[in-house]
């Protein structure tokens, strides 16, 4: 059904609300809903007026003027004048237009960001959270705010420092010179704090009151650049005619250097995000930021250009500030330099480096020059050696704000997300790279030890944000760049042919709900984490669906890297065979089928047991290895947890296995039966590389003759060290084909399940066959009589060997046609019984998975 918002704005918006379908997860939260809560909050606040409206500010007030207040700064009215003096008109237009360049992109860059969606308060670090993820958007928080903290701090003490020598000028100290920038300091803080505190109307006044101040200064400025030069200006080096002369540059000094001179005035660019700061108190902030901060770049550029030019075309370089220095109409004296043809003679004080006034040697020029100088001495003043050093110091954390919203940029447009729609066309992803490379740039050229130190600060916040794994989704760019990666990459390995060198074991896993089967799982993640792939599979017979992002969390919370899937089949073996099939993306497809041991067979039902055993059947069939884990006291925790009452909880309670512990040196035993492919020899040596299982040793037993029992061991080991896989120890079972000690439990485990032939006639006897075809009859018995006391006399050999191994890994028999379900359950059970260990049942599909050779 349509729904109307909006009914006190000026646009009308329409919308289509879904009554089936909605989105309820917290990737679709503030899409529609946030449009419905607007226009309810406007629709309450328009009808009845009692509901008090947060203040809110257009693109002038609240971003032009609180940007032009921030960039223009001590460094404008203190060391613009300085640095014309030292680098010349011309190389003072080139820093500042490289200084407004860097600003600019970024500018470009916030005003994409910011008009890619709703912004809300948080300044740099939402819009940088909100792109790159709050890894780096924490880090960038945290670290602008120390930045914008220590810039008030220096203007703080700049303003006590001119408050201090005011003072001392009408012979009116506190205390003393220092204690007094303190006191005036504190004072002056306090009262900053109050107007924050009293709201944002007050303090955007504030900004109004401060704007006005400045806006009179410089009027105060150009209109003494116009009024001729009194003899007492001119004493100091104030004249009108001498643009040409201050063109290009004079170094001086160790600080005489173009780097130095830009490192010292690019503070005064910055303060572009200002506006960005206070977002959330902006009417339309994806309207205002671009406009506000573009236009505050664009009218500070153009006074620091109009500021430079006319300070260079008024004021010599050395002025000695005595009005004795005058030239009469006839003089003979040696006079040299640009003074002499203007009537003065500076000539001693320059040679003796003791000029006192001019570009070179006084910061208050512009006081000098301005018609009523007090004015400009009120707005700022502070000692050179603060400036030199503190202001590249604040750049530099700045200039990492900078860099990552540049970066931000880029990267939200180098992914190709549909979800990066800026309104602002203006910018280009590349621009933004290279606003982000240069912004590192600076960092070391004003600096290097400070970008060091704030480098190091942000890897160790990023570090910290990392490790604490904040649950927060913002659909970040780094999110839709791995999405990208994967699919690359997932598409460029699909048309790579398989080589054995790349081999790895990539597992489905069938856990069911992975929270009831946590030992099946811990044993897969053991060795395939950060090795190859692993699908938890949940064939679902008896529900309708499953809430597959608490099965994620829980893997997550348990560290195993595995996907999660689930199939709604009506029986096992069907379940199975569709999540073979479908499973995994291109290459990334399962090879190995892994299972539980059925260990309720002697009381499942036929069907079930045929399923089962169809099940690994399909498996191999279908050219996938096959892995059956069993242990003492099963994989199913359910009854465990009903027990204790705990079933509903299996999210957040972490069940502790034993594949969870150190195996200390206990071994690992590998009966290598027949040969696989050597599937059954490489998962060993994938546990072995875990710290758990690094200590633990293998041991591989084969089957051999007395005779040429050494022999066999020997060959065994070459081949073993060929295929480099530490294994501790070789031990050929020479007694394997003797008759099993005590068949008993086999026959009577496998008694119910007997057709007993010899009791009955022939024509009921062909009645259950036909009816009972899982049962063993006498004819299969006999026929398959020494394949099972085979598997009942390696079980004795296995019980007497692994009595204390870690783990038992025992080939696995292949289900022929001729064997009945029940049958092949018996020699498995048989195989795998009477063992305190874990027992895995492995075999892989006759693929080789190792080789020797290097190509």
């Amino acid at each position: 059904k349509l729904k109307q918002t909006g009914a006190n704005t000026r646009h009308k918006i329409f919308f289509f609300d879904a009554e089936s379908g909605s989105n309820t997860g917290d990737s679709g939260r503030g899409s529609v809903s946030a449009l419905q809560e607007s226009g309810n909050e406007s629709k309450e606040n328009g009808a009845g007026g009692k509901t008090a409206q947060p203040v809110r500010f257009g693109w002038v007030t609240g971003v032009m003027v609180r940007c032009m207040l921030n960039i223009w700064g001590v460094i404008l009215f203190l060391r613009l004048s300085w640095i014309t003096s030292q680098a010349g008109i011309l190389l003072t237009w080139l820093i500042i237009l490289m200084s407004v360049l860097v600003t600019s992109i970024t500018a470009l860059s916030v005003s994409a960001i910011s008009t890619n969606g709703r912004v809300s308060s948080g300044g740099a670090y939402f819009m940088i959270s909100r792109t790159l993820g709050p890894e780096l958007g924490g880090p960038i928080g945290v670290v602008f705010s120390f930045a914008n903290a220590l810039a008030c701090a220096l203007n703080t003490v700049g303003f006590s420092e001119t408050v201090r020598d005011l003072l001392i000028e009408y012979d009116s100290q506190i205390v003393d010179s220092i204690n007094d920038v303190r006191i005036i300091g504190s004072i002056t803080v306090t009262v900053l704090l109050l107007i924050s505190l009293a709201g944002m109307e007050w303090e955007s006044k504030t900004q109004i009151l401060f704007f006005l101040v400045l806006m009179v200064s410089f009027i105060n400025y150009f209109v003494g650049t116009l009024i001729p030069a009194t003899p007492q200006k001119q004493s100091i080096g104030v004249f009108g005619e001498i643009f040409l002369e201050n063109l290009f540059p004079d170094w001086r000094g160790p600080e005489g250097d173009f780097f130095r001179m830009f490192a010292i005035f690019f503070p005064s660019a910055i303060g572009i995000l200002a506006g960005a700061n206070i977002s959330g108190d902006l009417k339309e902030p994806e309207i205002a930021i671009p406009r506000g901060t573009l236009m505050a770049i664009f009218w500070t550029t153009v006074s620091y250009l109009a500021i430079s030019s006319t300070v260079g075309a008024c004021v010599l370089r050395d002025a000695s500030g005595n009005m004795n220095d005058s030239l009469p109409l006839n003089f003979t004296e040696a006079c040299e330099g640009l003074s002499c043809g203007l009537g003065w003679n500076f000539t001693e004080c320059q040679q003796s480096g003791t000029c006192s006034f001019g570009l070179s040697n006084s910061f208050q020029v512009l006081i000098q020059v301005s018609g009523f100088g007090p004015l400009i001495y009120a707005v700022f003043k502070c000692k050179k050696a603060e400036l030199n050093v503190i202001a590249p110091l604040i750049s530099n954390f700045f200039l990492c704000s900078y860099a990552l919203i540049n970066f931000s940029c880029f990267h939200a447009s180098n992914t190709n997300s549909p979800g990066w729609r800026p309104s602002f066309r203006y910018f280009s992803p590349w621009t933004g790279l290279f606003g982000a490379v240069i912004s590192v740039v600076l960092m070391f050229l004003l600096t290097w030890w400070a970008a060091l130190i704030a480098f190091g600060l942000i890897i160790f916040l990023f570090g910290y944000v990392v490790y604490k794994k904040p649950e927060v989704n913002w659909g970040s760019s780094v999110q839709a760049s791995t999405y990208n990666m994967a699919l690359s990459y997932s598409v460029s390995l699909a048309g790579v042919e398989d080589h054995v060198k790349n081999y790895r074991p990539q597992c489905l896993v069938l856990t069911g709900p992975p929270t009831l089967r946590p030992a099946l799982v811990d044993f897969v993640g053991s060795f395939t984490k950060n090795v190859s792939l692993m699908i938890c599979g949940d064939i679902l017979m008896s529900v309708s669906q499953r809430n597959s992002n608490e099965m994620i969390k829980w893997l997550n919370q348990r560290k195993v890297r595995s996907f999660y899937t689930s199939f709604k089949a009506s029986d096992l073996r069907e379940g199975a065979r569709h999540l073979l099939q479908a499973s995994g993306l291109g290459k990334m497809k399962p090879n190995i089928l892994v299972m539980g041991f059925k260990m309720n067979w002697q009381e499942s039902s036929s069907k079930g047991i045929e399923d089962y055993i169809n099940t690994i059947y399909d498996a191999f069939d279908s050219n996938h290895g096959v892995c059956v884990l069993r242990m003492m006291d099963g994989l199913d925790i359910r009854d465990e947890l009903e027990t204790e009452g705990m079933l509903k909880n299996t999210v957040n309670d972490q069940i502790k296995t034993v594949f969870q512990s150190k195996q200390g040196k206990k071994t690992i035993d590998v009966y290598w039966i027949s040969d696989d492919g050597g599937l059954t020899l490489l998962v060993p040596y994938l546990l072995t590389r875990r710290k758990r299982w690094r200590r633990s040793k293998v041991r591989v037993f084969i089957i051999g003759e007395q005779q040429t029992m050494e022999n066999d061991r020997k060959e065994m080991k070459t081949l073993l060290q060929r295929f480099r896989l530490d294994v501790h120890d070789v031990i050929v079972m020479t007694d394997s084909e003797r008759p099993p000690l005590a068949k008993k439990r086999f026959e009577e485990m496998l008694a119910p399940f007997r057709l007993n032939e010899g009791q009955l006639d022939e024509r009921t006897a062909q009645q259950q066959r036909t009816e009972f075809p899982w049962k063993v009859t006498d004819k299969e018995m006999d026929a398959l009589r020494l394949k099972s006391e085979k598997k009942v006399r390696l079980n004795e050999i296995i019980r007497r060997n692994s009595k204390y191994a870690a783990l038992v890994l025992v080939s696995l028999p292949v289900p022929q046609a001729d064997c009945p379900s029940s049958l092949y359950m018996s020699w498995l059970d048989t195989l795998s019984c009477g063992l305190h260990c874990p027992v895995l049942l492995i075999r892989g599909n006759q693929q080789n998975v190792m080789t020797f050779y290097c190509q």
